[in-house]
């Protein structure tokens, strides 16, 4: 079914995202089934996937179990760019269900703050805002953490999302 589906040259790309987002949001395909997927594929298919997870969770956050999550977390560690941030976006969508795996998500999330790529950036700065508003024990930590992130990014539009997240944890 997968490689029927990626090897359809008459979709697009969006397009095969939005299938598979579709697929399990009706439960005709489970995250576990294409995260086995995912973990064989190349690169730019992988992060489709996790883009599709990424679409699905911004509906249904539950549909992502915690061993998944996991799996997701560790692709915030990847080599390709687009993985990491549709990673850190299905994090940001689903952790507030998994408090348990906080402490690990924070510490890839961080890594991915010094990023070269302003879109990895952005989606850390995303997930991180996220994880502070739900106001855990590690929130001092993570507060300094963003204020300083804050202060050395570059970009205004990354520094606005660190900045409106801690004024609502104020």
């Amino acid at each position: 079914m997968f490689a029927q589906l990626f090897n359809d040259k008459s979709l697009k790309p969006k397009e095969k995202t939005e299938q598979l987002a579709a697929m399990l949001l009706s439960k005709e395909l489970s995250t576990d089934a294409l995260l086995e997927f995912a973990d064989k594929a190349k690169d730019p298919i992988k992060a489709t996937c996790v883009e599709a997870i990424e679409f699905a969770t911004l509906k249904d956050p539950g549909i992502l179990p915690a061993e998944q999550l996991a799996v997701i977390i560790g692709y915030l560690d990847a080599k390709a760019p687009r993985i990491k941030w549709e990673s850190a976006k299905v994090v940001a969508n689903t952790i507030h269900l998994h408090p348990r795996q906080i402490d690990t998500a924070v510490l890839k999330l961080l890594a991915n703050t010094d990023d070269g790529g302003t879109v990895v950036r952005w989606s850390a700065a995303f997930a991180l805002a996220q994880i502070l508003k739900m106001k855990t024990s590690i929130n001092a930590e993570l507060a300094e953490a963003a204020q300083a992130i804050s202060g050395r990014e570059e970009k205004n539009s990354i520094k606005k999302i660190y900045q409106e997240a801690l004024k609502k944890i104020r």
